[in-house]
């Protein structure tokens, strides 16, 4: 299996996969050196979590952390910085031991890739003007055979007419034994040219090219092997610290074991006890008689021996009768409602999902005829399942709208239902639209393939179960759906609805802390957040949860401090805290 042998013929195409070979090794380089990033700003994150919930000294804070369960919760806040470090160690030694001695590894791969090259084209060159001399030479021996004939043929005309003197035949026959000499001279030329031009071309391609091919090949299998090196020291780089934090997250565990629950209630009744007896029962006053109306010598007044007399019945009594009632505090100035901000978001048209072009860019026929038939049917097999993504990426798209359409059916405060079905009429025609796109490559590739489509590998091919495009289907989507807790599954279900209280959304924005991460997601898309209550995110971003999706199709989450929104649910995939109330896991 050798380059030089099987592929004498691909300079071209070597020399594009070489180059793509490198590229590829820069955009690994480019991927750990963010993976880097991400690890130091996560560590930077972690410290500045466990500074910012650390006691503040000579504070009222400090005295609350007698208790087990603070002392706990401060043992946790200290393994963190721990946590953090190993996280900084990670991105210390992924910048050593892969980016900086890969980047190195890519000038010299590239000094090493110009030279073979520039070897095999002044090779090219030289048999190019072997060739050229070779047909100059067979040229000059054509035109001296064809000279060489004229004047053969002038001296016989000469030597046969009678009219023509005896010296211009002399001279005749002369001219034509030069031109005969002449051609011999070139035939002998033009031998020697084609052997020598014979030579050249056989160690051509049968000893310089095999050379600087097997030479080539030896580097992008030295570049293979390099990368699946810097892949493996990768990963022993996050298991080196493994050990490192399992004793962090060990040393919570016992943090968390050292809580004793007797032993904090113990200390809140020493804290709060006030050592008063509790109040006795109400004397009857009977109001038939006109008699003078007894105090109780059970009453509040007497166990507080102020000595002031009982208030009558009836009064507004202010005493600790009732020590756990509470004023009704004010309500606290309600902000703008978040159906103000869906009618904004429906009414500015989201892109949702830009629809993808159905033609093929670049130039050959859209089938792939133009290609071997194996390299078609990879083409055609690549681009079924491009196709079959986007469909399924439509799908989202439209369940995220459905979702939003059902909310605003069961809530029409919050906006128009029919303010979606234009979007969704569009998905519906973008979907169908790639259905028949599927159908016509799966066509050519069947034909590749030897065979026809079968209708039961329809489904199959185009990664789900399509639904009816009638809008009555599309507003039934999101309720079949969602299961009885809230939460989506993949089976219909025809009883359930989305219960999803009015209030819910008005009070996101009431909180003056912010809220806990209860989980975290990935963004399985890119979405431009251009309305006020939402967020961007990019395909792959990591982020933290902060309210699940309560029905309306919509997850809160967080990049940091400074950033949260909501953004559609089928657009991430959530991984809820097991500790948290009502955790599950769900895309």
């Amino acid at each position: 299996m050798s380059w030089g042998t099987e592929l004498w013929d691909q300079f071209d195409n070597l020399e594009k996969h070489t180059q793509w070979g490198i590229d590829v090794l820069e955009k690994y380089i480019k991927f750990v050196k963010e993976r880097t990033e991400i690890e130091l700003s996560y560590a930077k994150q972690l410290r500045n979590l466990s500074k910012k919930y650390q006691p503040k000294k000579n504070s009222k804070e400090e005295e609350e952390y007698r208790y087990t369960s603070t002392r706990a919760f401060l043992a946790t806040l200290n393994e963190m910085n721990d946590y953090a470090g190993q996280h900084e160690v990670i991105s210390e030694n992924m910048t050593s031991l892969i980016t900086a001695e890969l980047t190195r590894y890519v000038q010299e791969l590239k000094q090493e890739r110009k030279s073979h090259f520039h070897d095999g084209r002044k090779a090219q060159q030289h048999i190019e003007t072997c060739w050229k001399q070779l047909e100059a030479s067979k040229r000059r021996f054509e035109r001296d055979c064809k000279e060489a004939d004229r004047a053969q043929q002038y001296f016989e005309k000469m030597d046969a007419d009678i009219n023509v003197t005896k010296a211009d035949v002399e001279k005749a026959r002369q001219q034509a034994q030069l031109r005969h000499q002449m051609a011999e001279d070139s035939k002998a030329e033009y031998s020697s040219t084609l052997q020598k031009f014979n030579s050249e071309q056989h160690e051509h391609y049968y000893t310089h090219i095999p050379n600087i091919f097997q030479k080539i090949q030896e580097m992008e299998e030295r570049r293979i092997v390099r990368i699946g090196e810097s892949m493996k020291t990768f990963a022993e780089v996050d298991r080196q610290v493994i050990p490192i934090i399992g004793k962090c997250l060990d040393e919570i565990t016992k943090a968390a074991e050292s809580v004793d629950h007797k032993n904090d209630s113990q200390m809140v009744i020493e804290a709060f006890k006030s050592g008063f007896e509790p109040p006795g029962d109400v004397d009857f006053e009977d109001f038939t008689q006109p008699m003078k109306r007894t105090v109780s010598e059970s009453s509040l007044s007497n166990s507080r021996g102020d000595g002031k007399s009982e208030p009558k019945f009836g009064s507004k009594s202010k005493g600790k009768l009732w020590p756990f009632i509470k004023k009704n505090k004010s309500p606290k100035q309600q902000k703008e409602p978040l159906s103000h901000r869906f009618n904004e978001f429906m009414t500015s048209k989201p892109k949702i999902h830009c629809f993808r072009s159905l033609k093929r860019g670049g130039a050959g026929p859209e089938d792939f005829s133009n290609l071997p038939p194996e390299q078609r049917r990879k083409k055609l097999q690549q681009k079924v399942d491009e196709l079959n993504r986007d469909i399924q990426k439509e799908m989202d798209s439209r369940d995220a709208l459905t979702k939003m359409k059902d909310v605003y059916i069961k809530n029409p405060q919050m906006g128009d239902a029919a303010s979606v079905d234009h979007r969704l009429a569009e998905l519906g025609q973008n979907i169908e639209k790639l259905r028949l796109e599927v159908q016509k490559f799966e066509g050519w590739l069947a034909e590749v393939e030897g065979r026809l489509p079968a209708r039961s590998e329809q489904p199959r091919r185009q990664s789900g179960v399509y639904e009816a495009q009638n809008p009555s289907g599309v507003n039934s989507c999101a309720q079949d759906r969602e299961s009885p807790d809230g939460s989506y599954t993949e089976e219909q279900s025809q009883e359930t609805e989305m219960k999803v209280p009015a209030t819910d959304f008005d009070d996101e924005f009431d909180d003056e802390e912010p809220l806990p991460t209860i989980g975290t997601c990935k963004a399985l898309y890119t979405f431009e957040g251009q309305n006020e209550g939402t967020i961007s995110v990019a395909e792959g971003e990591m982020l933290y949860v902060i309210e699940e999706d309560k029905g309306d199709g919509w997850t809160r989450i967080r990049r940091n401090e400074d950033e949260e929104g909501y953004v559609p649910t089928s657009y991430v995939e959530v991984y809820l805290d097991k500790n948290a109330k009502g955790a599950m896991t769900y895309i």
